[in-house]
């Protein structure tokens, strides 16, 4: 069971994700916060898995909370669910230790898989978002990495979608596969790339492309 702390400082959005995590068998909501100051003191006490995460609050803001809640418990995951993907709110959301940023837009099978990944270890980033971060980091490190012998014919199809910034369910219906497949090829991706998470399997994929 993922325990699952949900902080924004907007009743309806808090009780739309509620819902949308009540309803999986797996998604716990052990609490829920208006404000980074309240965030801080709930994961404290209630120690979730993934922590949902609005940036702009009153008080306390998201970026400050995400800091103090990975500085007193650093294996909890930083889940950003904004409505703004600026850099301005991206890059320093990453600083602070969030482990993903979606968008408020994103679909909800995206989000629930969001949480997901992130207590898993992995880093969800909505798609634009994800292609902005590899964009930035192709222009300040160009060079190519070596070339990665052993990829299978689907592996290479999966690192290109990777690459696009598409999530697991739109690779999944492109290559006409099921998802478990999909996390299964992008696992040993991930292994063979020596690439920690989809962000830097992303631009080994934009690299070598």
């Amino acid at each position: 069971m993922i325990r699952v702390l949900l902080v924004d400082d907007q009743h309806l959005i808090r009780a739309g994700l509620r819902m949308l995590c009540d309803s999986e068998p797996d998604l716990d909501v052990v609490g829920e916060a208006d404000n980074g100051r309240d965030a801080v003191t709930l994961a404290a006490r209630l120690s979730p898995d993934v922590v949902v995460m609005d940036l702009r609050m009153p008080g306390v803001d998201g970026i400050t909370a995400t800091g103090r809640i990975l500085a007193d418990r650093p294996a909890t995951r930083v889940l950003v669910l904004t409505t703004f993907g600026d850099d301005d709110h991206l890059y320093p959301a990453l600083t602070a230790g969030a482990c993903g940023f979606l968008l408020k837009d994103a679909p909800p099978t995206e989000l629930l898989d969001g949480v997901r990944r992130a207590a898993a270890g992995d880093s969800p980033f909505s798609a634009d978002v994800l292609q902005r971060l590899v964009r930035r980091a192709v222009h300040a490190r160009p060079e190519a990495p070596a070339p990665i012998e052993g990829l299978t014919a689907r592996e290479r199809d999966v690192l290109d979608l990777v690459a696009e910034g598409l999530s697991n369910m739109e690779i999944a219906d492109r290559l006409h596969i099921g998802v478990t497949t999909v996390k299964t090829h992008i696992t040993s991706l991930m292994t063979k790339t020596n690439s920690p998470n989809r962000v830097r399997l992303a631009l080994f994929a934009h690299n070598r492309s």
